[in-house]
């Protein structure tokens, strides 16, 4: 008790507040998203997201590299796919030589031991920029279900490590799984998007990849019938939970600030590696907020991450990767 216990003692300096801190954060607690762009020499700027870019394929390879040198070694790939080759169904999506595939191929080349994983939906395909097929005004749970299986199959193909379903259809998971071990990729792993909430915080994303749902009549204006309703604490450990039991390998939580404590109950409640996204719009905020001079950027980037890490992410999927590795080195 006070005075002989004096909790102060171990804060006085910045020896001692390093020799026991509790959260430590490492290169390797990250993943990388990547947006990749048809085209040759282009490294474009996203304005909702500065300093963050779409890459061309022969740019993605030097990316891929200093991502490698810094010590980051796993990346989570994301297309842009022009506006000709959106439909539906998604079936450029399946085509082994579309941009997806050929940009699993050209980071395996650049750095054969980078742990590639895919972001496995409809919507950057889709001109309705929906996860899934719409049927008279619907989003279809199996028949999507059933895409996004061929899809990962050709992910696999291509070379990827694990597929990342982000759509939230109802059992996507088990048909995905049974798909791969079907066509013998045992070992691709799946990180599913177990707790992806209908979130206002993918605005800058959807602008990166040119993917945010289209104002038509009779088509769904958002996301709310298949991502969960932000409000839910027990659905994301139902939805986990089910996703455990299909064959999932990591589950995620996405967004990350805002959900803390689902991440903390979902580390608690399951044995298997868990993952948070810090998302676009999380990056977005703190990037304003800097540039005005109002938020301190580098201590509110470490300060966020590790609120991560302690809440009981395993890994994080962060736009900030490569600038926290620099920091922290």
């Amino acid at each position: 008790m006070f005075p002989l216990r004096r909790n102060r003692r171990l804060r006085t300096n910045e020896a001692i507040r390093s020799l026991v801190r509790e959260t430590i954060i490492t290169p390797n607690d990250f993943l990388v998203p990547l947006f990749v762009v048809e085209g040759k020499g282009i490294k474009e700027e996203i304005a909702s997201m500065p300093n963050y870019f779409r890459y061309s394929l022969d740019l993605l390879e030097n990316e891929v590299k200093e991502l490698w040198s810094l010590g980051l070694k796993s990346v989570l790939l994301f297309v842009k796919v022009p506006d000709n080759l959106k439909d539906n169904k998604g079936a450029e999506a399946l085509n082994p030589n579309g941009l997806m595939q050929l940009a699993i191929k050209t980071v395996k080349s650049a750095c054969p031991n980078m742990l590639v994983m895919t972001d496995v939906a409809l919507d950057p395909y889709s001109i309705y920029g929906h996860d899934g097929i719409i049927e008279n005004g619907v989003i279809v749970n199996d028949d999507t279900a059933a895409f996004l299986a061929e899809m990962s199959v050709s992910h696999a193909k291509a070379g990827a490590n694990f597929v990342a379903p982000s759509d939230m259809m109802d059992g996507r998971i088990l048909t995905i799984r049974e798909a791969l071990e079907d066509e013998g990729y045992t070992d691709t792993g799946v990180m599913s998007y177990s707790a992806k909430y209908a979130s206002a915080f993918y605005g800058p994303f959807r602008d990166a990849l040119d993917s945010a749902p289209v104002d038509l009549e009779n088509i769904p204006k958002d996301k709310k019938t298949y991502q969960m309703d932000f409000a839910n604490r027990y659905e994301a450990l139902r939805e986990t939970e089910m996703d455990i039991d299909e064959g999932a390998d990591i589950v995620m939580v996405k967004p990350g600030m805002a959900y803390l404590d689902i991440l903390r109950e979902i580390k608690n409640e399951f044995d298997v590696p868990v993952a948070v996204y810090q998302v676009s719009g999380e990056y977005a905020m703190i990037k304003a907020a800097a540039e005005k001079g109002w938020l301190n950027h580098d201590q509110i980037m470490l300060e966020t991450t590790t609120a991560f890490k302690r809440a009981g992410a395993d890994i994080i999927a962060s736009y900030f990767a490569k600038d926290i590795v620099k920091l922290i080195s």
